[in-house]
Order: structure tokens, then C-alpha cells, then sequence
């Protein structure tokens, strides 16, 4: 059985189409399914039902498919091995990291990389802190750049290593002409645009704490459109400073309030991935913008 074949397969699932896992692989839809049609061969048995534009698997494709996914694990860990072997800084990291970070930090970082090292190539990809978390246990990325406020409840994943980075405050967000007040109480009468699933659970757990529910009347995760809906008058919000600092729009005044948890900002990796030089020449620039950036206020 042709161990490549596996990883197509695994590629399959993962996708949840042949299209699908052409596009991750880099090659045709009809090459992918060439290769399943010889998998299917070699096993003697049916492993994917195509369903319209989809493709599941079938109870036997998907013995195959966890058994692809250890193999994935095997040439994975023998690619960290070889680099650590080496000590050069080549090759390609991948690095998922949510969106104001995206703006705020890793501008100024992958920069700094490409100047220190351009052998190295850095794949980038956009993704709120459980995804993120998801796509380094998975493999498909070397970091995570992830946040979490400090009254978050759920737990730090045991089988991945957490590098604090740093925190930032949470703002106040008022409509320009007014002061923005000192304590989140004092808001508690007002209409509310709420962001983000993790980001309301803040707002409504130090609410509670502040003896008031808030009065969500809209929610997006968009940080410039939370500000237009605000100097609209249609209501207050909570933002992060990073995404202030990200972008400002005119009719808008923010400040730091009393009661409300900081941000926290981490990297999230397996613990092998420490010996991967790449590895540590993009944390480490991403370690030292980050403190440069909550320096500065």
C-alpha cells in the first residue's frame, strides 16, 4: 500500500472533498481521485462515497485515514528532527494567528524574519484562538498566535506548550462629544455592540461582576465596523487596544476602564517544535514585536 496514497486520503477527510483536497495538496481534482481509485485497489474495498460536490468516508477509509494521520505525525517529527539537525533557518513555517495581530504585530515580525533570514518563508493564516489551537494539535500549523482574557474559564490545552507573550488593556469605545467613563458600571444603561463569541463572554462575565447585564443589540466581529456602528450612536462597545491601534475611525473616543480583564497574547506549539530552528526564529521575532508593541502603550 502506497504510503502517499494515505496522506490523499487523509488529505480527503480533512477537506471534505476531492476539489477540496486538490486545492491543500496543490494538484487536479481528477489526480486526487485517480489516487483513491488505486488506494481503493490496493485495499480491496470501497473507502470514499462522493456525495454531490463532497466526498465522505467509508468506515474502512476511515481506519486508513487515522492510520494516515500517524503517518503524517511520523514525517512530520522526522522534518523537525532533520532541521534541528541542520541549525539553518529555511524551509516554511506555518503560523495561524487571529486578526489584530495580524495588523498590529506580524508586519513589523515577518519584516525583521525576511531580513534575518530569507531562506525561511512564512505561511499565514487567519484564525480566531480555538481554531488556531486546533490547526497546531492538527499539525496543518508550527504556532498559534493566540489571546485570552484572564477570567477565561476554559483550560490551557496540557498537550501543547503556552509562551506568554504579553497583555494589553480593554477599552471603552463612546461615540465622539462624550468622556468615556471611568468604571464599565456607569455604562450599564446603555445599548451594547458586542464582537466576537470569546470577546462578549468578557464583556458579559465583568458585567456581571459590575451588577448589571448588558443590552446587546448587535454583535460583529468586524472591530472598524463595531466603531462605525458606535459613532453612529447605536451603542457602546469593548475593544482591545491592538485593534484600536489597528485602526481608529473619526467620530469615535476610546479609553482604558476600571473592571475589565486584560488581554493576554500567547504562543501556542508542540513541545517538539522547540528544536526546529525556524520554529524559534519566528517566535522570537513575534515575542519581541509583541513586548515593543504593548511597550508603547
Amino acid at each position: 500500500m502506497d504510503p502517499r496514497r494515505l496522506l490523499v486520503l487523509l488529505a480527503v477527510e480533512e477537506a471534505g472533498s476531492l476539489t477540496g483536497a486538490a486545492a491543500r495538496l496543490g494538484t487536479t481534482q481528477q489526480a486526487v481521485s485517480q489516487q483513491v481509485t488505486r488506494l481503493e485497489a490496493e485495499a480491496g474495498t470501497a473507502l470514499l462515497v462522493r456525495e454531490g460536490r463532497g466526498s465522505s468516508l467509508t468506515e474502512a477509509g476511515r481506519v486508513l485515514a487515522a492510520r494516515a494521520e500517524e503517518l503524517a505525525e511520523v514525517l512530520r517529527a522526522a522534518q523537525d528532527d532533520l532541521a534541528a539537525l541542520s541549525g539553518l533557518v529555511r524551509g516554511e513555517v506555518a503560523l495561524a494567528a487571529f486578526p489584530t495581530a495580524s495588523a498590529v504585530v506580524l508586519p513589523r515580525a515577518l519584516a525583521a524574519l525576511a531580513a534575518r533570514a530569507p531562506g525561511l518563508s512564512v505561511r499565514l493564516t487567519e484564525a480566531e484562538p480555538p481554531e488556531a489551537e486546533a490547526a497546531v494539535r492538527e499539525g496543518r500549523a508550527a504556532l498559534a498566535l493566540v489571546f485570552r482574557y484572564a477570567g477565561d474559564s476554559e483550560p490551557v490545552p496540557g498537550d501543547l506548550l503556552r509562551v506568554p507573550l504579553g497583555s494589553h488593556r480593554v477599552h471603552a469605545v463612546v461615540p465622539a462629544g462624550e468622556r468615556p467613563p471611568p468604571h464599565l458600571a456607569d455604562l450599564a444603561e446603555r445599548p451594547w455592540i458586542a464582537g466576537c463569541p470569546r470577546c462578549r463572554a468578557h464583556l458579559v462575565r465583568c458585567a456581571s461582576a459590575a451588577g448589571f447585564t448588558p443590552d446587546v443589540r448587535l454583535e460583529t466581529d468586524d472591530h472598524v465596523a463595531v466603531q462605525h456602528l458606535v459613532a453612529a450612536g447605536l451603542g457602546v462597545a469593548l475593544l482591545p487596544s491592538w485593534a484600536l491601534r489597528a485602526s481608529t475611525v473619526p467620530g469615535v473616543v476610546h479609553a482604558p476602564l476600571g473592571g475589565l480583564d486584560a488581554r493576554a497574547v500567547e504562543l501556542l506549539l508542540r513541545p517538539e517544535s522547540q528544536r526546529v530552528p525556524a520554529v524559534r526564529a519566528l517566535a522570537s521575532e513575534v515575542q519581541r514585536v509583541v513586548a515593543e508593541v504593548d511597550g508603547a502603550g
